[in-house]
């Protein structure tokens, strides 16, 4: 990841400190005598993926794709979140034990995600981050948009177990509301119709059973800034989002950057500058990964891109012509930019016979 500004992280790492909240995760997760289970959101037998930004008290991510893995004992989990700022609630999918996933809607500071209680015993949970809305606030704290985990809850005597390894291999997806999954249910704009969960990166992270950061930002380009308060795709690479550095511990084996969308009202001269500067600053970032800078779908800046990966003049750094992936007349998108279900299963497809070639990685999903 990008080397956040020194002076915000050493800000940061003094926060819990100053609040009081240096306590151990193993204490935190005791809760009152014969009570529930109080876990803390920082807590090491936690496995998160994607973008978030964690202390004591909160995981916040404003990322669709985003995933938390637990393993755990007892009958019951309850999902504790804060609720105060946001406006448009985020979306996300519960699956417990394998279970087809059950859809909440983050509405609330309290969600049951076991209504019907257990069989004793062992049990595994997934939360992936359906959609964060794209337009309200989701870069300056307090967020009007986004995901703010407070901890969970389990049942009376139950235990947080070590939860489960993430993949070995490592991906970032990096782009705008494409990747978001933005209209991938639909042909409406919001979070009811957008799934992350569902489009090209979650799906290519999931076939590599990788570990995996997926980061897509409405209306954000190269050139153009996001919706939601968030800059250019420069001005937010190595953050979770304001003042919150990404974890310098991430060290994709991959990078994958589908952006240009937005920027087709620009001219290529301005287009070409910008877009190399943010392959050299993901370069700098990650010097061992591979870089994968694909064509939009839409075919915006195609020639730009391609000519930007030249100049880098960099071998694991490669130009993904998707010319006939996806097409209106097949049915692969919801309008004419945004892929639905369908586009986003064949880009995924084919982005994962790419990174096969190039790699010589297989895929251990289909």
């Amino acid at each position: 990841m990008l080397r956040p500004v020194r002076a915000a992280a050493a800000v940061l790492a003094l926060l819990p400190s100053c609040l009081g909240l240096l306590i151990s995760p193993a204490a935190a997760a005791t809760g009152a005598p014969g009570g529930p289970a109080l876990i803390r959101p920082d807590d090491p037998r936690l496995t998160y993926e994607g973008h978030w930004g964690r202390t004591a008290s909160s995981a916040t991510t404003v990322n669709s794709g985003s995933r938390l893995l637990l393993r755990f004992t007892g009958r019951t989990l309850t999902g504790l979140f804060d609720t105060a700022s946001i406006t448009v609630p985020s979306q996300i999918h519960v699956s417990v034990d394998g279970s087809a996933p059950t859809l909440y809607k983050v509405d609330r500071d309290r969600i049951d995600f076991t209504p019907t209680p257990l069989r004793p015993g062992a049990h595994t949970a997934e939360i992936d981050v359906k959609d964060v809305d794209e337009y309200e606030n989701r870069w300056v704290p307090p967020l009007q948009s986004g995901v703010v985990l407070t901890g969970l809850e389990l049942g009376r005597h139950a235990v947080l177990l070590p939860g489960p390894r993430p993949g070995r291999l490592r991906l970032a997806f990096y782009g705008d509301s494409i990747t978001e999954g933005v209209m991938a249910l639909g042909p409406s704009l919001g979070v009811d119709d957008a799934d992350g969960t569902k489009d090209y990166a979650y799906l290519t992270a999931r076939a590599f059973h990788a570990d995996a950061a997926q980061v897509g930002f409405g209306k954000q380009g190269v050139i153009q800034p996001g919706h939601g308060g968030v800059g250019t795709a420069a001005q937010s690479f190595g953050w979770n989002f304001a003042g919150s550095p990404a974890d310098p511990r991430f060290h994709p084996d991959a990078v994958v950057v589908n952006e240009g969308t937005n920027d087709g009202a620009y001219g290529s001269a301005d287009f070409r500058t910008a877009y190399l500067a943010y392959l050299r600053e993901i370069r700098a970032a990650d010097p061992h990964s591979w870089i994968f800078a694909m064509r939009p779908f839409g075919g915006y800046h195609a020639d730009d891109i391609a000519w930007a990966v030249r100049q880098l003049g960099d071998r694991k750094a490669v130009y993904v012509d998707t010319t006939g992936w996806l097409s209106v007349a097949a049915g692969d998108f919801n309008g004419t930019v945004h892929p639905d279900i369908q586009g986003h299963r064949t880009a995924a497809r084919r982005l994962t016979a790419v990174i096969e070639a190039v790699t010589g990685w297989r895929a251990t999903t289909p």
